[in-house]
């Protein structure tokens, strides 16, 4: 670890998704516009995972231990689109376990963007030094998003198992060098804040306890960190943070019980905060030296002068956070990303 591991004034994050053609071309502009202000690259989660979980229903539908229910499930935010939306359970009699689900398409994908990761790099379009960055969904998401609640306590286990055995594909195949996981914490995030109803109990600590798994599952010399979100339903949050509180109390959590390296936490912001009390709590933040901070505050909503103003907003609470969006940028049209891109340069132009 060096001195200035954990400080991430004056670089920028990009929570995964890039809705461009491809992993090539996400990785190749990401990396030609920021150079050394990035630490890390997601590949775009383009193709079959704009839509984020969308593609795990392909999975769970070649699964003859499983059934489709079909429903209007989870359309709560008033803004978005109503849509048919299907989940599954467990047909009567069946059991499941990590075996029944087969490929989930994390590892695949993964290590064929490397590929085009490294081809980049030694192009010089990517600088050395900067890690390829794979977003993964914790369990709870897809779980609480895509299995009815009876046969929610037996999919999870499993459906967790498998996906911690896609990890270790991963960091089978890419050298932990070049290695970044981020666990993605919606449905979570949401739950932990009281947005959503668990299947468990107590609901918090058991929130906590998951990711202090997934994260202890990482290996030490890969990096680590964790993307608390609220939900991107029709351009608008599930449910919108009324601070940071929940935010700051959950990442003082999973620091104290995680006891390996995390690198960075990612926090979003809405758009209209510019105002001290969303960004007291943040005050309180317990971060680990080698911790970095982002806040999701740059929006092309008011551009440039209003991220100025969330970020002095921002400063009075916390000294050192880079700047990214709030969430991926997946659900919004692909010919914004050019000016999305250019506007968070615009930001680390600045003198902050």
């Amino acid at each position: 670890m060096t001195a200035a591991s954990g400080c991430a004034s004056g670089h920028v994050h990009f929570v995964g998704s890039v809705p461009l053609a491809n992993a090539s071309a996400v990785i190749g502009a990401l990396g030609r516009a920021f150079g050394a202000a990035l630490r890390r690259i997601p590949d775009g989660e383009t193709g079959e995972r704009t839509n984020w979980l969308q593609f795990q229903e392909s999975v769970f539908e070649r699964m003859p231990a499983l059934e489709k229910v079909e429903g209007d499930f989870d359309w709560r935010n008033p803004t978005a689109k109503k849509a048919a939306n299907a989940q599954f359970r467990l047909r009567l009699g069946a059991s499941i376990d990590a075996s029944a689900f087969g490929a989930l398409g994390f590892a695949q994908s993964a290590i064929q963007s490397y590929a085009d990761f490294k081809m980049l790099r030694a192009s010089g379009a990517v600088r050395p030094g900067i890690r390829f960055m794979v977003a993964l969904p914790s369990p709870y998401n897809v779980i609480s998003w895509g299995i009815a609640q009876e046969s929610r306590v037996a999919v999870e286990i499993a459906y967790e198992a498998r996906v911690l055995e896609e990890l270790a594909e991963i960091c089978a195949a890419i050298p932990h060098s070049d290695l970044s996981i981020q666990w993605d914490c919606a449905h979570d995030m949401q739950a932990y804040d009281g947005a959503r109803t668990p299947w468990f109990t107590p609901a918090k600590e058991g929130i906590i306890e998951r990711l202090v798994r997934l994260g202890e599952q990482v290996p030490q010399d890969v990096e680590l960190g964790y993307h608390l979100c609220y939900g991107s339903f029709g351009g608008r949050h599930f449910v919108e943070p009324k601070d940071g509180g929940a935010m700051a109390t959950l990442t003082n959590a999973l620091l104290a019980g995680i006891t390996r390296s995390v690198q960075f936490m990612h926090m979003p912001v809405p758009a209209e905060r510019d105002d001290d009390a969303f960004y007291a709590a943040l005050s309180t933040l317990t971060l680990r030296p080698e911790t970095e901070l982002y806040l999701g505050l740059v929006h092309d909503s008011d551009g440039t002068p209003g991220t100025l103003r969330r970020i002095a907003a921002a400063k009075r609470h916390v000294k050192d956070f880079g700047i990214a969006t709030e969430c991926g940028f997946g659900r919004r049209p692909a010919d914004s990303v050019p000016g999305l891109i250019e506007l968070h340069a615009k930001i680390l132009a600045q003198p902050l």
